[in-house]
């Protein structure tokens, strides 16, 4: 009989319930020192006072557009000690991978979503256009030469783009980087043209004028000092445009109710830690407050996305093997 349901006959017996009783692991599955990496740190810190002072630790496994990190939490002992922080690629990996070792919404259980990242949509400094309008017409001006880079198969600024070019009805000439790192030092240089990228990536670039800012993609216009008098892509008539990058916590199928509970217990504590928010703010991130915390929630949520960008990315015909 396996642990994990001995353990689940034994909680339901009314034996007395100890959770965690051993350092808890959050595997981010990319590598260390980027956005997901950082929300994981910061979410470890807040989680560790709501479970009782509790070792957890960050354990990066990057490779596969994330998809290595997530089977390994797939695969793991499901006893609640081992945990996965993944972002928007939960929903899009079941289209852009041909064949994944896993099935996303019945290998885990969800936990509850942790923040919103908003998108702004940048171009290189020299480019003609000053405003959203203006670059329309640009782009439309110069159909077949408009370069629009991204960090990569499956990353954020990849489907943002795939996205803005289906609402827009224009195909764009699409440069692939391997990370953000080197397109956004390409769009300042001025050797690509435009680019869709997280506002954890992009504030800095447009506060300090080394990139053209047009739009954000969230349906409000943002509050930040340096975006809020960007218009979003909705209301400058790519009507529904909505994108935004988004984090959510999971345990392995089988994971004991009761452990389940008292993590998304722990998780709406640590988000209302007043450092975990500010930090969040810091990056541009808004807390989730809705009813995706909520364990059903949180799954309704993947699977509505999993079924935004399916047919999105089928359209584009790109996939990774």
């Amino acid at each position: 009989m396996k642990k994990s349901l001995i353990a689940a006959l034994t909680l339901a017996a009314g034996a007395a319930f100890a959770f965690p009783t051993k350092p808890i692991t959050i595997v981010v599955p990319f590598a260390a020192g980027g956005p997901t990496d950082k929300v994981a740190r910061d979410l470890a810190e807040a989680l560790r006072k709501p479970l009782g002072g509790a070792t957890i630790v960050v354990e990066n496994v990057g490779g596969a557009g994330g998809t290595l990190g997530a089977n390994k939490v797939a695969k793991a002992a499901n006893d609640g000690h081992t945990l996965l922080l993944y972002h928007i690629g939960m929903a899009t990996s079941p289209a852009l991978y041909r064949s994944l070792p896993y099935k996303t919404l019945d290998d885990f259980e969800f936990i509850g979503m942790v923040n919103d990242v908003p998108m702004t949509l940048i171009g290189r400094p020299t480019l003609p256009a000053n405003n959203y309008a203006e670059l329309v017409k640009w782009i439309n001006d110069n159909k077949g030469k408009v370069n629009l880079a991204n960090a990569g198969l499956g990353a954020a600024s990849h489907l943002c783009g795939l996205l803005f070019q289906q609402k827009l009805g224009v195909e764009m000439t699409t440069v692939p980087y391997k990370g953000t790192a080197p397109a956004m030092t390409d769009i300042i240089g001025g050797q690509v043209d435009i680019m869709c990228d997280q506002t954890t990536n992009t504030t800095a670039q447009i506060e300090g004028g080394r990139v053209k800012a047009f739009a954000v993609t969230t349906p409000k216009r943002l509050t930040t000092p340096a975006l809020k008098n960007l218009p979003t892509l909705d209301e400058s008539g790519l009507k529904g445009f909505d994108v935004q990058i988004w984090h959510g916590l999971y345990a392995p199928k089988g994971t004991p109710a009761p452990v389940v509970e008292k993590l998304n217990a722990a998780l709406r504590e640590a988000l209302k830690d007043p450092e975990f928010v500010k930090r969040q703010e810091a990056l541009g991130a808004v807390v989730v407050t809705d009813e995706r915390l909520t364990p059903a929630g949180h799954k309704k949520f993947v699977e509505a996305e999993i079924n935004k960008w399916g047919p999105v990315i089928k359209a584009a015909g790109q996939y990774a093997d």
